[in-house]
């Protein structure tokens, strides 16, 4: 609230005000319609059709969360996976991304190529069959492009430690050498064909699953034309799809756009997309990808400016992937965004509340015209115990009925829960 003092802005100070008399509203509105917790399983497997989602044939909208630690935590401690899961559906969200890897280092899911640890596995189980019971879907993400969990350092690393010989020293032999390319083949089959220890169904035939996204945030800086990861993403695509004719396949793109459409490059953050390699339009359209995803952390990539400079990226941001999507012809998912109490401080709750809002009223715009936008995944959804121990990056979002920002994301899960009537 320290910035309703500043008298040059009354107009955000009102608009907030009025978002947290909303949210008190709609927080004691929730407790009287929550999403009872169900034991049945899902059923029915969501597909893309044009440019939105449908499930049994209709028209389907997501309002969700990312939890990327659910098996990591699950292998000590299933109550915190649980507590999670069960909060996210009394709040209405029904679809989850989370990691399927872990690979090396503690905890590991994958001790070394096509070596795994079976109880992280089973963790992995546990997640599936909690969030089934839940009537939450799961976005299960294979690898991760950074090395905090091994990712495609890892890989690389695996293939040098077994004397494979690499044109350079870049990570980015993750996708271009045969041995590594191999090596993430086998992992990608060997969880798809997975047998849930719990439910005795199959990865690839558990409806559980929403999608399977091929990385966390590719990105591939030595070659900025982004011929090889188009190349990757393509091959890799149609290869799920021959093991799995099922589930959705998606990229886990950013949204940066590429040399292929110049004419965006402006929408960009401020040289973020430069050395990345991606190209988000160009690589929306290769047919094996079934939607398009979008992530979006104006307070790190406009870090140093004010909250109005980067709530104006936002909103540019937000509407130029929308307006692409009807191109693009494919459901668009604004699969991660947030911010952070470490870069807002005491201003978190207000920025919060004007950040979601904002993009929770495009996207419902959008759903009730029948364009793209299919619903969104806040980073990221914990609880106390889980904010204090895996997820210190302060995007934490801790549900509480005395949160403005609970209560806009439970609102948010109404209204898109009413469109799916």
């Amino acid at each position: 609230m320290a910035s309703c003092m500043n008298r040059s802005a009354p107009s955000k100070c009102i608009a907030f005000l009025l978002a947290l008399m909303l949210a008190a509203f709609s927080w004691r509105f929730g407790e009287a319609s929550y999403y009872s917790p169900s034991s049945s399983t899902l059923t029915g497997f969501v597909q893309s059709r044009g440019s939105q989602f449908v499930l049994h044939g209709r028209p389907l909208y997501v309002n969700g969360f990312n939890a990327y630690y659910l098996s990591y935590a699950a292998v000590d401690s299933s109550d915190e996976v649980v507590d999670v899961l069960q909060q996210a559906a009394s709040m209405g969200l029904t679809l989850c991304r989370t990691w399927a890897f872990k690979d090396g280092g503690y905890h590991a899911l994958q001790l070394s190529p096509g070596v795994y640890d079976e109880s992280s596995f089973k963790a992995l189980d546990f997640v599936l069959n909690e969030a089934s019971r839940n009537g939450i879907r799961v976005i299960l993400s294979l690898v991760d492009n950074y090395p905090n969990m091994g990712g495609k350092a890892q890989y690389v690393q695996w293939a040098r430690n077994a004397g494979v010989s690499l044109s350079s020293g870049s990570d980015d032999e993750f996708f271009t050498n045969p041995t590594i390319k191999s090596y993430y083949k086998n992992y990608i089959k060997d969880v798809i064909t997975r047998v849930n220890t719990l439910t005795g169904v199959a990865y690839k035939d558990d409806p559980t699953i929403f999608a399977w996204e091929l990385m966390n945030e590719p990105r591939c800086p030595s070659d900025a034309s982004g011929d090889t990861l188009y190349y990757w993403i393509e091959e890799m695509s149609s290869y799920v799809k021959s093991i799995d004719g099922n589930h959705m396949v998606e990229a886990g793109l950013e949204g940066f756009y590429g040399p292929w459409s110049k004419d965006k490059q402006n929408v960009n953050p401020a040289g973020i997309n430069l050395g990345t390699g991606t190209d988000y339009i160009r690589f929306s359209q290769i047919s094996s990808v079934d939607f398009t995803t979008v992530h979006s952390y104006p307070d790190i990539w406009l870090a140093g400016q004010s909250f109005s400079d980067q709530m104006e990226f936002f909103t540019a941001w937000v509407s130029a992937h929308i307006s692409d999507g009807y191109a693009v012809k494919k459901p668009l998912l604004f699969a991660e965004f947030g911010l952070s109490k470490l870069s807002q401080g005491s201003d978190v709750d207000e920025h919060r509340v004007s950040l979601f809002s904002a993009l929770y009223a495009a996207i419902y715009s959008s759903a009730t015209s029948g364009g793209p936008a299919a619903g969104a995944l806040v980073w990221q959804l914990c609880s106390q115990a889980v904010e204090g121990r895996v997820a210190t990056d302060g995007y934490g979002v801790l549900l509480s009925p005395d949160s403005p920002t609970t209560s806009l994301i439970s609102l948010q899960s109404q209204k898109l829960t009413a469109l799916n009537q």
